[in-house]
């Protein structure tokens, strides 16, 4: 059986890491500062912005959560980002997604200061990445399996990485984060999706296969080569009538096949989400600390 990869126990270690750094800022009279707006009533968005606060209370970042109705306009948002990249005591900003339809999303990241783009979405953040400079911000979720290889023992270098899905949140710079000429990275990475020819004969080759395309179990044993490292970075809900709540949370690995020839395996839930938030706590330090010019570790 594969061996367990603990997104939480990593996730906590990081946690740890990152609410020490915030109390050596405040020894300084700096206070990390945090503010997410959420646009409307989507469940599984109250359920991520409910958990970041709680995050930051407890590693000592100040946060506050803008709610908004879904009926907010462009305008009454673009309004609410300009007076967060304003305001000095705001070091990171997310705009939780998704977004109501009728706003638009790509304008919005555009807006956020990139020195307060704490998930790493605006475009100079993403070609800062691309093109190997190291002062820009990582998105979350990618630099938070890149973190769960490394503290689990995989490190990536040298290694064949296959990645299914290319989405601007996940494959996309996951890829970019590997590819890098950079310690932790040093990968031969292998993008596939859902036109990808022969995909079970790519997988197949991975040495690390991450798991990114949104459907439930969609990695099955024989897409997986025996001694892989599997990273499922997929949440969905599957009907469950066994279930109070009428679903199931899956991943897209089908866990217990899989994880019988794998040589290790993230569990879902408790594998990469736990990772996310820690790696956005870490960002907003980091920008923080940057905005006030100061060091890691002074």
């Amino acid at each position: 059986m594969a061996k367990l990869i603990d997104g939480r126990k990593i996730a906590e270690n990081i946690r740890n890491e990152v609410a020490d750094e915030v109390r050596r800022l405040k020894d300084r009279g700096v206070n990390p500062h945090l503010s997410v707006v959420l646009v409307g009533d989507d469940p599984a968005s109250k359920v991520y912005v409910r958990m970041k606060g709680k995050a930051c209370q407890e590693t000592g970042i100040g946060s506050e959560t803008l709610i908004f109705p879904e009926s907010l306009s462009q305008d009454e948002l673009v309004r609410t980002i300009r007076r967060l990249n304003a305001d000095p005591k705001i070091n990171g900003i997310l705009v939780q997604s998704p977004l109501p339809r009728h706003l638009d999303e790509h304008a919005v990241i555009e807006l956020i200061d990139p020195i307060k783009d704490v998930d790493a979405f605006h475009p100079y953040n993403v070609g800062k990445l691309a093109a190997g400079f190291t002062d820009g911000y990582l998105p979350c979720t990618p630099v938070g399996v890149q973190e769960l290889l490394l503290r689990s023992g995989y490190s990536p270098e040298g290694k064949h990485v296959v990645i299914v899905g290319r989405s601007n949140i996940v494959g996309k710079p996951l890829g970019l984060i590997l590819v890098q000429k950079a310690k932790g990275a040093n990968a031969t990475v292998t993008w596939c999706h859902s036109r990808t020819r022969d995909l079970p004969e790519i997988t197949r080759s991975a040495d690390i296969l991450v798991a990114a395309i949104g459907q439930a179990e969609f990695i099955t044993r024989e897409m997986v080569k025996p001694g892989a490292v599997v990273i499922d970075v997929g949440v969905n809900r599957v009907p469950d009538e066994a279930s109070d709540k009428g679903y199931r949370i899956a991943g897209d690995v089908a866990f217990d096949p899989v994880s019988e020839i794998a040589e290790a395996i993230t569990p879902v839930p408790g594998g990469v989400g736990p990772m996310t938030i820690a790696m956005l706590l870490r960002n907003t330090v980091l920008a923080c600390r940057r905005q006030h010019g100061i060091e890691k570790g002074v």
